[in-house]
């Protein structure tokens, strides 16, 4: 009889919390919705049998990570089309100049490119959006933007405009701050300074007082070695270590505002594109998106061995909190004055901006949680 009566006990408390839990299920709609889900369970095509081979140009050199992000893209894509679709990239100068890698594709003498979109600034000023913008997303904004706010709808518009179908194609963080041996913390440190940096960065440096020139990734060394320069960023540790920048300068200013975050994309010419079957539409898709996660991880790792080589050698200097402040303010000063000249830039960093202020009461209520070792945390440092 005692049993009886514990068996029936536990299933009342089983149809109560089932009760329960329905109830609580009941008062709001489930939160959130995965909108691909329909489509997957109505698989109308079937798999290819045709035998694909494209060419992929870039402005990367084999020496650059970013070489690696462009090959890996094209082996995924070879890897799960089973090899019927194979695409072989080439480095800059192989087929085209390096920066003639957006009209080669566009025009179709290439099917498939690699890219950082804000080299093609000249043809429409919100390439730079995608790239990296001063203050603006950082790898973790970019992925939640483009994916979920309708960033890569806005990417494939722009690319759209020039005969291209485009996809985010690689996220590699936050890049390092100037080499220099002028250890410059405060606005009045970069006043007549001389930089290298390009795009929308060298606008505001010039801005802040600074005396900013363009100068080509090979030519920095020997203008930071001759004094041509005072200092110089180029992009993350891992890419910045092979060049050598810490055996000629003595620090390091950080952090790399400028781009915390850079994007890069991968696209294709249109007419090859709509020609692909859809099952191999699909597996570019998906490769594309797992190299942006790839990449994210790969060259973030290895920027924790890089930066760490790089203090052996150079010291890591922080601006201010009054010299950031102010370079913010500067910075969006310069970027409210592109959205007026230019109505996609406008466009596209509207966009932005939402979403970094529809993220900002998640971004502070999950505050204070930073994983720092343990002896770092217990000494007060609680955010990043």
């Amino acid at each position: 009889m005692k049993r009886f009566f514990a068996i029936s006990i536990c299933v009342l408390l089983a149809v109560c919390l089932s009760t329960s839990f329905s109830f609580a299920a009941e008062k709001r709609e489930k939160f959130g919705v995965d909108k691909r889900s329909d489509m997957a369970k109505r698989v109308k095509f079937k798999p290819s049998t045709e035998k694909i081979r494209w060419k992929m140009v870039m402005p990367w050199s084999k020496g650059l990570l970013f070489y690696d992000i462009a090959s890996h893209f094209c082996d995924s894509v070879r890897l799960a089309s089973a090899g019927r679709l194979n695409i072989k990239p080439f480095s800059a100068g192989e087929l085209v100049p390096a920066m003639e890698t957006f009209d080669a594709v566009s025009k179709g003498t290439a099917e498939a490119g690699h890219d950082w979109p804000g080299y093609w600034k000249g043809k429409n000023e919100a390439f730079v959006a995608f790239a990296s913008v001063p203050f603006g997303l950082d790898g973790e904004g970019y992925n939640i933007w483009l994916y979920e706010k309708g960033g890569a709808e806005m990417m494939a518009e722009l690319y759209g405009q020039f005969n291209l179908v485009a996809l985010p194609g690689g996220q590699c963080g936050q890049e390092m701050g100037l080499f220099s041996n002028k250890k410059a913390v405060s606005m009045a440190d970069f006043k007549g300074m001389r930089v290298r940096t390009p795009g929308w960065y060298m606008d505001i440096m010039n801005n802040l007082g600074a005396s900013v020139s363009p100068l080509p990734g090979g030519e920095i060394y020997l203008a930071l070695e001759r004094g041509v320069i005072d200092a110089a960023e180029f992009s993350s540790p891992a890419i910045n270590y092979p060049m050598g920048f810490d055996e000629i300068t003595k620090y390091v200013i950080q952090p790399g505002v400028h781009q915390p975050g850079i994007q890069c994309a991968v696209f294709f010419n249109k007419e090859a594109y709509d020609k692909l079957p859809e099952d191999l539409k699909w597996i570019i898709d998906l490769a594309a998106k797992e190299t942006q996660l790839w990449s994210y991880n790969w060259v973030n790792g290895l920027n924790a061995e890089a930066i760490r080589l790089f203090k052996e050698k150079v010291e890591i200097v922080k601006m201010d909190k009054d010299t950031l402040i102010e370079f913010r303010k500067v910075t969006k000063t310069y970027l409210d004055g592109l959205k007026e000249k230019y109505p996609d830039v406008k466009k596209v960093l509207d966009s932005q901006e939402e979403f970094l202020a529809s993220f900002a009461d998640w971004r502070d209520a999950r505050s204070g949680a930073t994983p720092w070792p343990y002896e770092i945390y217990i000494e007060g440092r609680t955010t990043e």
